[in-house]
């Protein structure tokens, strides 16, 4: 994998080291990729498992709205509950771009699945490899690696989502160390299966952002309330629940990097994610297309296909461009990754464009195939339902603008 933005930007250009891409007009932004073996390998690894062992249960995981636990561990077996976490740990030891590639084929498959493993992958075993103690990496990340266990990422509330920093849950400090945490979470993605939830907490009696902290806790902890089942539109089978914590008392141990850091740490956090919900979009906007253009050529009208009629061919051609396109903004996001610190806009632009792009390649498939794809149990059917969620996790459209024009706004 090249570099994305290579130090040497055109004949007659001074090598001046290092670009940071953000600072550089667009035309100036250049990006070479080429898979490496290892990254195709991996790739293909993930289609296989998607088509043989995933596909033929997606349809069963939506009607019947429950988390595919063997699913998950058939996963970890794979490595893909801990795509990037290093070997040393458990994990697969994968960069960025193996990561977003397998999404997209797991995507394809089950877009359910494909959430699982952000979750997992990136808010929780990514921010315990950068920000927990060795003792909580020891204890959590062999085992959150290879599916044994299951991750939840417990942030939102009611009145604390694109607000973030507005946590109403609290984290009162306890004589002799430790702390109680108290409040309610909303729409915790795997809580209902999950074995140890990542619970983000304001500092009793503060405000703000650095207010924030961060807590490693068991499910099975005193205090800890499974709510009842959200009963989502689309992309069933998360396991996904509000939490109450009624009091629950957490070592010192308990915390996750320092104290105050966690709203940087769920920053940090959502880059990842957005860009493996970025590829899990484009996986379910592929699916579509794909299901478009044989729709296309196999359906009949005044004794021709409809794919030789103009208005069919150019929702096509849209569909293709537009899912191109995000496939290359989310490899660039990820390769963005793997080369340095923080990719926040390349993340947003890349969630931005691939949710969108897959909500319109999905719109026009289901105009396309009209009744086969409108009724209910069509394999279409469920993918209209699965994408609109992909413009809302983690950060809507409109925060994801908001990331970018801010960035731009600054220069």
């Amino acid at each position: 994998m090249h570099a994305p933005f290579p130090p040497n930007h055109g004949p007659g250009t001074k090598d001046q080291g290092p670009v940071d891409p953000i600072s550089l007009p667009l035309h100036d932004q250049f990006m070479h990729f080429t898979l490496t073996p290892e990254q195709l390998a991996f790739q293909q690894a993930a289609r296989r498992f998607a088509r043989e062992t995933v596909a033929p249960l997606a349809a069963a995981i939506d009607e019947r709205d429950e988390f595919p636990a063997d699913l998950v561990k058939a996963a970890g077996a794979r490595g893909l509950m801990g795509v990037t976490i290093p070997t040393a740990w458990g994990g697969a030891g994968r960069d960025y771009v193996s990561y977003a590639l397998a999404l997209e084929e797991i995507a394809r498959a089950s877009a359910t699945l494909a959430v699982i493993l952000v979750v997992n992958n990136s808010l929780v075993s990514e921010p315990l490899l950068r920000f927990g103690s060795e003792d909580q990496k020891r204890t959590w990340l062999p085992r959150l690696a290879s599916g044994e266990r299951v991750g939840a990422f417990a942030l939102s509330e009611e009145d604390a989502g694109t607000d973030a920093a507005n946590q109403q849950t609290a984290a009162a400090s306890l004589p002799g160390g430790g702390f109680r945490l108290t409040g309610r979470k909303t729409w915790v993605t795997c809580a209902a299966a999950a074995d140890l939830v990542l619970v983000f907490a304001g500092e009793a009696g503060q405000t703000g952002k650095r207010a924030v902290s961060a807590f490693l806790v068991p499910m099975n902890a005193r205090g800890v309330v499974r709510g009842a089942r959200n009963e989502s539109m689309g992309v069933r089978g998360l396991g996904g629940i509000d939490l109450e914590l009624a009091d629950v008392d957490v070592g010192a141990d308990a915390l996750v990097g320092a104290r105050g850091a966690g709203f940087e740490m769920a920053r940090w956090a959502f880059e990842g994610a957005r860009i493996g919900i970025a590829a899990q979009a484009i996986g379910i906007g592929q699916v579509a297309f794909d299901e478009a253009r044989a729709h296309a050529k196999r359906r009949h009208t005044f004794g021709k296909p409809i794919a030789t009629y103009e208005a069919i061919q150019f929702m096509l051609a849209d569909s293709a461009t537009e899912l191109d396109a995000a496939r290359m903004l989310t490899l660039k996001a990820a390769s963005t990754k793997d080369a340095q610190d923080q990719c926040g806009v390349e993340a947003a632009m890349a969630k931005l464009y691939a949710s969108e792009a897959a909500t319109h390649a999905t719109d026009r498939a289901m105009q396309i195939l009209a009744s086969a794809g409108y009724r209910r149990g069509s394999i279409l059917e469920r993918l209209y339902r699965d994408v609109r969620a992909a413009e809302i996790y983690p950060g809507t459209s409109e925060v994801q603008r908001m990331i970018i024009s801010g960035a731009v706004l600054r220069k």
